[in-house]
């Protein structure tokens, strides 16, 4: 038995309870989490926004220590750190093929598959595919990436979605240019991890915008050199603070209509923005087609940072070894499981960085 956050059903309060994981089958391994992040996705999930089979256990965000491997697995082995990868892709279908595997069509079968038992033998989903609001899971073998030497478990449980997801939405899809300004709306875990990437990747300007003015010193330790508290004058602020023209890129972590709008407008002409953030299906965000075409900007959608945790992690190793990326900065509480259920209050109030269950 090990103690989980199971959420017995869309909208029940979680319950920290034991739960029966079986011993890892063919092409499986389980893992001994050391700590796993407590993201906006489990809250859109939790609440409904995001669909998800019930009950499960949430927790997408994590790293731990090889118990076990099933038959076939080479690639890890017992006693090894590894780091949680929620989105597995396929290698087979077409956008595999084509090299997009941050939108394998595939990705999220194992959630649909029940992989552990309750302690009265009621059935279990895996969240997202890991289930890291566990002391321990069993995931498929795809799930798991050799941890960077060098960087404690603890700290590379953020490098599953946080990390990669801001690095990515800077590097990949936006492909933010040495020089350029950047505008990033929300300060929370992947907003502060767009900070660090922006600064990164050289740019000249980079303003943080939120609606708590308690964030600003977090986003400039973060990289931010400017610091906007959200009102209906944002959009003036940013012109002022770019030469009058706005941003050459604006990044989107908090998936409301509203602060999409804002973002776009926040672009000079030729802008681009990235939509990290995810909405529910009722947030319409909406344009006239006189201003697509004089504006000329792009706005585009941005999954898992467009990154592939393969090739990508050990680039962010390198930053992490080299002091360019401080993982430690973005987060702002080290929790218990019985802890999650205020993070997500304090996701809702818009507190905070990331929140950290550490085992």
């Amino acid at each position: 038995m090990v103690r989980a956050a199971v959420l017995p059903a869309v909208g029940s309060p979680l319950e920290i309870t034991d739960i029966e994981l079986p011993e890892p089958g063919p092409g499986q391994v389980r893992v001994r989490l050391a700590a796993a992040g407590v993201c906006h996705s489990d809250l859109s999930l939790s609440n409904g926004t995001m669909r998800v089979p019930t009950p499960c256990v949430l927790g997408h965000e994590g790293a731990g220590t090889v118990v076990s491997v099933g038959e076939g697995v080479t690639h890890v082995a017992v006693g090894d750190g590894v780091v949680l990868n929620w989105a597995p892709s396929c290698g087979s279908c077409h956008h595999c093929g084509i090299g997009e595997v941050w939108l394998c069509v595939n990705a999220l079968a194992g959630a649909a598959s029940v992989y552990a038992r309750t302690a009265d033998g009621a059935e279990l989903y895996p969240g997202l595919n890991v289930a890291a609001f566990a002391e321990e899971s069993v995931v498929a073998a795809n799930c798991v990436l050799p941890a960077p030497d060098g960087v404690p478990l603890t700290d590379a449980a953020l490098l599953g979605c946080a990390v990669l997801t801001g690095y990515g939405a800077i590097h990949h899809a936006a492909r933010v240019r040495a020089g350029e300004s950047v505008v990033v709306f929300g300060a929370g875990g992947v907003g502060l991890a767009t900070l660090q990437s922006a600064r990164i990747a050289g740019a000249s300007t980079i303003i943080a915008v939120d609606v708590s003015p308690e964030k600003e010193e977090l986003a400039r330790q973060a990289g931010a050199t400017e610091y906007v508290v959200a009102s209906d004058t944002t959009v003036r602020q940013i012109r002022a603070l770019t030469g009058g023209r706005g941003a050459d890129v604006a990044i989107e972590c908090v998936g409301r209509a509203a602060t999409i709008r804002t973002a776009w407008e926040s672009t000079r002409r030729g802008g681009r923005t990235t939509v990290v953030g995810i909405g529910g299906k009722d947030q319409q965000v909406t344009f006239n087609a006189l201003e697509i075409f004089h504006w000329g900007r792009t706005l585009s959608g941005c999954v898992y940072g467009n990154s592939d945790p393969a090739r990508d992690l050990p680039v962010l190793a390198d930053h992490i070894r080299a002091g360019r990326l401080d993982l430690g900065d973005l987060v702002t509480a080290r929790i218990g499981l019985a802890g999650i259920p205020a993070a997500f209050e304090d996701m809702l109030a818009g507190k905070g960085g990331r929140a950290l269950v550490v085992f």
